[in-house]
């Protein structure tokens, strides 16, 4: 309890020494992040009169934006990515963890699809989908992994829908009319209420991406305030709502 207290107190205490009226405090982020980043992002504006810009890009986007020459002050991405910009000196410090977001399952309402229990379901579930649909990121690397160790790349070649972003994916479901599934972050699958969040991955199939994030060099003392606003009660919260689970 006294721990809590004091990162309360800490956090309070860094919210409370943002300058007034500074410039935009820039944050770029992986997708998975983005529901529970968004609403910890307004509570913090909210405490602090902190103006926050948010964007999002696939984990290659996160690196682009670093080699690009304009870094955000803020990023958040897979925790062995941000590991890596850290000792590249891309990054500062060690990264912070967030949270962590699982693999999960989506399909149009009323497909008479019942949720994935075991391996089994699985297979079941690929081998009478008419497509599957899954992005080229994180979570369909994972997927057509996962896909190759249940021995089913043969049956998913001439089924696979990829899209570059978890985004695409849902929208492909949205405008689909046969059986096709949906593999993605459970984040991103809870965002989109229009689709049915079939559930997620059974345990033993089941595969998390931790997210961290870390400043850039030239990042103001508001970007160090978010990210232990990040790490706080109120944006635990936050995270816990869309499914970002807790990494402790």
């Amino acid at each position: 309890m006294q721990r809590i207290l004091a990162a309360i107190i800490g956090i309070c205490w860094l919210v409370a020494a943002v300058p007034a009226n500074s410039a935009e405090l820039q944050v770029l982020s992986a997708g998975a992040m983005e529901p529970g980043l968004e609403v910890a992002a307004q509570a913090f504006r909210r405490a602090s009169g902190q103006a926050v810009v948010l964007r999002y890009a696939t984990a290659p986007g996160l690196q682009r934006a670093l080699a690009e020459g304009e870094p955000p002050h803020l990023l958040i991405g897979p925790h062995s990515l941000m590991e890596a910009l850290a000792q590249a000196g891309r990054v500062t410090g060690r990264p912070t963890p967030l949270g962590r977001v699982g693999v999960g399952i989506a399909v149009r309402p009323g497909l008479s699809i019942q949720p994935v229990l075991d391996a089994e379901g699985l297979r079941a579930l690929v081998t009478q989908a008419q497509s599957l649909v899954y992005n080229r990121a994180s979570t369909g690397l994972y997927v057509d992994r996962l896909f190759s160790r249940l021995g089913l790349s043969m049956v998913v070649a001439p089924k696979a829908r990829r899209y570059a972003t978890g985004a695409e994916v849902m929208a492909h479901l949205l405008q689909g009319t046969g059986q096709e599934i949906g593999f993605g972050a459970i984040t991103e699958i809870r965002m989109v209420r229009e689709l049915r969040y079939l559930g997620p991955l059974p345990p033993e199939l089941q595969s998390y991406t931790t997210y961290s994030g870390a400043l850039t060099p030239d990042a103001p003392v508001t970007a160090e305030a978010l990210l232990r606003w990040l790490t706080g009660p109120e944006a635990r919260s936050a995270f816990d709502a869309t499914g970002i689970e807790s990494v402790q």
